[in-house]
């Protein structure tokens, strides 16, 4: 099971991923959104802001997220680890349910460019 330090390795591995994005999927990162990240099974919410091509985590917290960020994320530590290493596509993952995102209708179809 993937600890919190390496899910907050994970996300800062997502963010310079995004930061050199290229094309379509430069766009995506481009957005400026509030985010939450819910570590389903260590029960830890990230929550911060996407915004300049990168994600900034700015809180850690215990338990769900407190408020409904703009683009939400949800899934297990592991999952996320496997996601940004490549090693689980996002396209599988959400649709088996591993993986869930809530954005808007606008977001969702810029955010499929970046996953």
């Amino acid at each position: 099971m993937a600890t919190t330090e390496e899910c907050r390795a994970a996300l800062e591995k997502l963010s310079d991923n995004m930061q050199r994005a290229e094309g379509d999927a430069r766009a995506a990162a481009a957005l400026d959104r509030s985010v939450s990240c819910h570590i389903t099974d260590l029960d830890v919410t990230f929550a911060g802001r996407m915004a300049g091509g990168r994600i900034h985590v700015h809180d850690t917290i215990q338990g769900p997220p407190p408020e409904k960020a703009q683009i939400r994320l949800s899934m297990t530590g592991d999952d996320l680890v496997a996601l940004v290493d490549g090693e689980l596509s996002f396209a599988r993952a959400w649709g088996s349910g591993r993986v869930k995102l809530h954005a808007g209708v606008r977001d969702l179809l810029l955010l499929r460019k970046l996953l």
